[in-house]
């Protein structure tokens, strides 16, 4: 398991990078599925830091990684300590809108099984990633992806 208190910095995300891709490794996650599942956490912590606590750096956020067995599979949890948000407004901006940016949610849901944000106890959001080894990522309309 992988339990992880880190500040609201992209600094960390190296590390966690490094560090995340070394244990799916060792638990026989193929380099594509390790590269979603890395891909995912990236994402999901740059919008932590960018939406979340606005870029401030003193923040905290908590990752905790696990294995699962039913499905062999992987569970990942994001937590901030931001104000608490309208759980509907996380959403990716509309794929016809052309442009840099913004497509990080797109991204999350594309790559893992499963995912679902709650208010975390004592405010904040938590988020809870799920990829099983037979998961196949998808394309934004919903296609398998070629890989």
């Amino acid at each position: 398991m992988i339990d992880l208190e880190l500040p609201s910095d992209s600094s960390v995300l190296p590390g966690v990078r490094k560090q995340l891709r070394a244990w799916t490794h060792n638990r026989g996650w193929s380099e594509h599925q390790i590269g979603e599942i890395v891909l995912a956490v990236d994402e999901a912590f740059t919008n932590v830091i960018r939406h979340g606590y606005k870029g401030r750096t003193d923040g905290c956020v908590k990752l905790t990684v696990r294995e699962t067995t039913q499905p062999d599979g992987i569970e990942i949890s994001i937590r901030d300590f931001c104000q608490s948000v309208d759980l509907d407004r996380i959403c990716g901006r509309d794929l016809d809108d052309i442009r840099p940016g913004g497509l990080g949610v797109h991204l999350i849901h594309a790559m893992m099984e499963k995912v679902e944000y709650s208010h975390a106890e004592g405010g904040g959001v938590l988020l809870v990633m799920r990829k099983s080894k037979t998961h196949v990522a998808t394309t934004h309309n919903g296609e398998a992806n070629a890989k």
